[in-house]
């Protein structure tokens, strides 16, 4: 939910009173940010029920970690840091031998308003979208986290740096690197395009 949407105390009066032994403070910060945490997860590791379990031992994490968190960064950004280092470790646990390796991947996630959509319109709608979810989870681990932090949760490179600790450069490759394997794998798909 957009910052100017929330009401009550920001992230920062809450990590405070959360450092003060508030749990009900923690609790707002976990009701804030879920729905995105475990949208992040399942991204990443396509499963609902795994997601929800790295959702929650990131915040878990996040909690037992909160008198480390400085202030000079964003707390939903530390805590989308601690999300993908969960995936990642789950990644590699799961996948442990994965390597790490034209349509255009911006048009497909466009979403077209037309005016009047027929059912057919609409049931093909659903199918691409399910198709690009699924070539978004066959993306190498290091690829597919930087494409949905960067065209899924629509963070910027500075953003992703921080919450990564990777240089933007290397960031802008991962990012280009999946959308030409997603752009192949969709082209696949649909050969008359």
């Amino acid at each position: 939910m957009p910052l100017e949407q929330r009401e009550g105390p920001d992230d920062a009066q809450l990590v405070a009173r959360s450092l003060k032994q508030d749990h009900e403070a923690f609790g707002q910060l976990i009701d804030r940010h879920a729905t995105v945490i475990v949208n992040l997860a399942y991204r990443m590791v396509g499963n609902r029920a795994e997601a929800e379990d790295l959702a929650q031992e990131t915040f878990l994490s996040a909690f037992k970690a909160l008198s480390t968190f400085r202030a000079d960064s964003k707390f939903s950004t530390w805590l989308y840091r601690i999300a993908s280092n969960k995936c990642k470790d789950w990644l590699r646990v799961k996948h442990p031998g994965q390597a790490q390796q034209d349509v255009d991947v911006e048009e497909m996630l466009d979403v077209h308003v037309a005016e009047e959509r027929t059912p057919e319109q609409l049931l093909s709608q659903q199918q691409v979208a399910l198709e690009l979810e699924r070539a978004i989870q066959r993306l190498p681990p290091l690829y597919r986290e930087a494409f949905i932090l960067k065209h899924v949760e629509g963070l910027s490179y500075e953003e992703m740096q921080e919450i990564l600790g990777v240089n933007g450069d290397t960031l802008k490759m991962r990012v280009y690197k999946g959308r030409v394997q997603l752009s192949r794998e969709l082209a696949e798909l649909n050969p008359t395009r």
